[in-house]
C-alpha cells in the first residue's frame, strides 16, 4: 500500500541520515525530502518532482520545532501515531498541499 511504502522508505532514508543532516532521495517517481536535527528528531517529506525542494524543508523546520515544544523529548523514541497527539500535522498538511483546479 503507498501508507507502507511511505513509512518503509522514510524509516530508511532517516536511517541512513546522519545528525543534521537535510537531504533529498529520489524514490520511483517522487522526491522524499528528509531532515534529521541534532537532537536526534527527524521528519521527511515525499513530494512529487515539481513540488519545490526549499518548501519541503521550510515545512519540515516547522514541523519538527513545533513538534518538541509540544511533545516530551522522553517520548520520542517509543511514539507512534497511536500514541503521540500532534493534532497541528494535520492543518500544516492542509496548508501545503498543492491544490488541483478544482482546488
Amino acid at each position: 500500500s503507498v501508507q507502507e511504502f511511505m513509512t518503509f522508505t522514510s524509516q530508511l532514508i532517516v536511517e541512513r541520515s546522519g545528525l543534521g543532516s537535510r537531504a533529498s532521495v529520489k524514490e520511483q517517481e517522487y522526491l522524499c525530502h528528509v531532515y534529521v536535527r541534532n537532537d536526534g528528531l527527524a521528519g521527511v517529506v515525499i513530494a512529487d518532482t515539481e513540488y519545490p525542494q526549499r518548501v519541503c524543508f521550510t515545512l519540515l523546520d516547522k514541523v519538527l520545532d513545533e513538534f518538541s515544544r509540544e511533545v516530551s523529548k522522553m517520548d520520542w523514541p517509543s511514539g507512534s501515531p497511536a500514541t503521540i497527539s500532534y493534532a497541528a500535522l494535520d492543518g500544516y498538511l492542509s496548508k501545503y498541499q498543492v491544490r488541483g483546479p478544482r482546488g
